[in-house]
């Protein structure tokens, strides 16, 4: 019980219309519940203190006394007021189904992003930009969002409980959610279907921010890389060009064009690495370059044998990708 209490995907604690009447149905739902299991325990208990007394009104020499309380209770209280209760339930749920978590009009929301899932990670893209991130999702306060989501291999599942229900990535398909947040913050979302060996490893943060400022990184995600000054950054992108990394990932900018792995051109404006596994830091991030598979054991990035030069190198013209 405690287990599943509070953290940070709550979603009992919603932060948008969708998310909060998904919450209110299942409050709802639970009270309604519990409102049965008190009443049949009480049945219960009202049965036993009773089971030597004769029932109420009853005739002395009836020889089944009781029996047309009974059937009164039976009926009453057993098919007609439950089938009474579920039917209501239905009503309720299926409106919630229909009229909040369905798919938005494309006319309704003023922005499209596009969530592709991989293994074991999420991509992200802005049509009508070049901006391309991977693992963390931003996106305007008050705004409502058309979020497509499709996958790169396998069914995958996005979820982020604070905002809205769940959405599964099939492939050869596109399905759609609002995802809207009327709170600036940070929302951690997870892959919730299993697609792998890493999929508990496949989370996404949605950053939440004021309109100009998300315009700000918007404009700045679909701009090039920027060219290294220092030294050691320029000998790090020769590396990075000349080996197989460019490959697997694409650095807008440059001559990297690889798709298999995330987009990395401005890989240092992110906050983690790998799906939410460690924190975007220099020295995680050497750690990543040369030892992936103890973190991500099974990820598609084989460990890289570098001398210590080389990986300085490269870790700082990585670290300048901003």
């Amino acid at each position: 019980m405690l287990a599943g209490c509070g953290g940070s995907q709550d979603a009992l604690n919603p932060h948008s219309h969708a998310a909060t009447d998904i919450a209110n149905l299942f409050w709802v739902m639970m009270a309604v519940a519990f409102g049965g299991l008190a009443l049949v325990t009480g049945l219960l208990v009202w049965a036993w203190v009773r089971r030597r007394r004769r029932g109420f009104g009853s005739d002395p020499d009836d020889p089944h006394p009781g029996e047309k309380q009974a059937w009164f209770v039976v009926v009453g209280m057993g098919v007609v007021f439950p089938l009474a209760v579920v039917v209501a339930l239905f009503i309720v749920s299926d409106w919630a189904i229909v009229n909040v978590t369905q798919a938005p009009a494309a006319s309704s929301t003023a922005m499209t992003v596009e969530a592709v899932g991989h293994q074991w990670y999420w991509e992200f893209r802005y049509p009508g930009t070049k901006a391309v991130t991977a693992g963390e999702m931003h996106i305007p306060v008050d705004t409502r969002i058309n979020l497509v989501a499709t996958t790169a291999d396998v069914i995958h599942s996005f979820w982020v409980p604070e905002l809205n229900r769940k959405i599964d990535t099939i492939p050869g398909q596109e399905n759609r959610i609002l995802l809207y947040a009327n709170k600036v913050g940070v929302y951690r979302g997870q892959c919730a279907e299993f697609c792998g060996l890493q999929h508990a490893h496949m989370g996404t943060l949605v950053f939440v921010q004021p309109k100009a400022q998300f315009r700000a990184w918007l404009k700045k995600q679909a701009a090039p890389a920027a060219r290294p000054t220092a030294t050691a950054a320029r000998r790090g992108e020769q590396a990075f060009l000349a080996g197989s990394c460019s490959s697997c990932h694409a650095i807008r900018g440059t001559s990297a064009r690889g798709y298999v792995g995330p987009d990395l051109t401005h890989l240092a404006s992110r906050t983690t690495l790998a799906g939410l596994t460690i924190p975007n830091s220099r020295s995680y991030l050497a750690r990543w370059i040369v030892d992936s598979q103890h973190f991500k054991p099974g990820n598609d990035m084989p460990d890289f044998r570098l001398r210590q030069s080389q990986l300085q190198s490269l870790v700082a013209y990585l670290e300048g990708l901003k």
